[in-house]
């Protein structure tokens, strides 16, 4: 599934089309649209004013072909969200449309912008900025803006295994199972350690990992496991860096030690059971250790 580093890569490509003007929207399945008239209706004509990532979103700020009566409807927001599978790519118009290409914007200098997904899991919709401001209200900070305290801040308190932290969208934006993954590896963090067990030494090397991890990957183009391709159809080159995702069984790169997997927060997890120590076992306290004693020295009657 496309990441941060990804999306960004993609988004970065499209930047170029800031002023360009969308003549016409074409339409195969809709089945992952959100009101795909409304897209219809209110994108052709309308200009390019800029395009950014959002976590994992692409969001195309448009400005109307038409002055909307309403205020809150200008400017307004297409947002794109890739899904597993999906590729958004800047085509020549003669070019003949790949296999699973489900939308074609055709631009004002002769190209097509399409989206093809096979899986169709991605989602696109039309947004005013008042339901863009709800949409993205839940979602955490950007991984690539926080500071060292405020990861301290938001993972420090909490119980979870900081795996399960870093993929959850209420808590960091943008971040998946690659670059958790890689970043915990960097950080020499076993994923199953709590959030609120970080030392604040652990939590700087967490947070020099994330962003130095995410940087590489966005220079590189991101990464191209299965499908993945930037604006102008390229594969990115990080899969070929990657020290722990999808390594299960090989030797780790820093200490030759057997790289493991295990399912944290529904999701295979890699990491390497020397570099990444594994968390020691809650110790029982005095009075559990107490009760435990006197229900071995007196054990409950049997029923009979």
């Amino acid at each position: 599934m496309p990441e941060i580093a990804e999306v960004e890569t993609v988004a970065r490509g499209l930047r170029p089309l800031a002023g360009r003007r969308i003549l016409a929207v074409r339409f195969g399945k809709t089945d992952f649209i959100d009101q795909p008239d409304r897209i219809e209706t209110l994108l052709p004509g309308s200009r390019v004013i800029e395009v950014r990532r959002h976590g994992k979103m692409l969001l195309f700020r448009m400005e109307p072909a038409v002055p909307s009566p309403n205020p809150a409807m200008a400017p307004i927001w297409l947002i794109v969200h890739l899904g597993m599978t999906g590729q958004l790519v800047l085509h020549e118009a003669a070019r003949p449309a790949a296999p699973h290409t489900h939308v074609w914007f055709t631009l004002d200098d002769g190209r097509e912008l399409r989206y093809t997904d096979i899986r169709r899991f991605g989602h696109m919709r039309i947004a005013s900025p008042e339901e863009l401001t709800t949409l993205v209200a839940p979602l955490g900070a950007d991984p690539l803006e926080l500071t060292v305290a405020e990861l301290r801040r938001r993972l420090g308190t909490r119980h979870a295994r900081v795996k399960a932290l870093l993929l959850d969208q209420h808590v960091l934006r943008g971040l998946g199972n690659i670059y958790a993954d890689e970043s915990l590896w960097r950080a020499r963090l076993h994923p199953m350690r709590q959030g609120s067990d970080l030392s604040e030494e652990e939590m700087g090397r967490l947070w020099r990992a994330i962003r130095s991890v995410v940087s590489e990957a966005i220079r590189l183009g991101g990464t191209s496991i299965s499908d993945y391709v930037d604006a102008l159809g390229r594969r990115g080159g990080y899969q070929k860096r990657l020290r722990v995702y999808r390594r299960h069984g090989r030797r780790c790169a820093r200490c030759s030690a057997t790289i493991e997997r295990v399912i944290v927060a529904g999701r295979g997890t890699h990491f390497c059971p020397r570099c990444q120590p594994a968390p020691r076992p809650a110790r029982a306290s005095r009075h559990s250790r107490a009760a435990s004693a006197k229900k071995r020295l007196h054990p409950a009657p049997r029923l009979r």
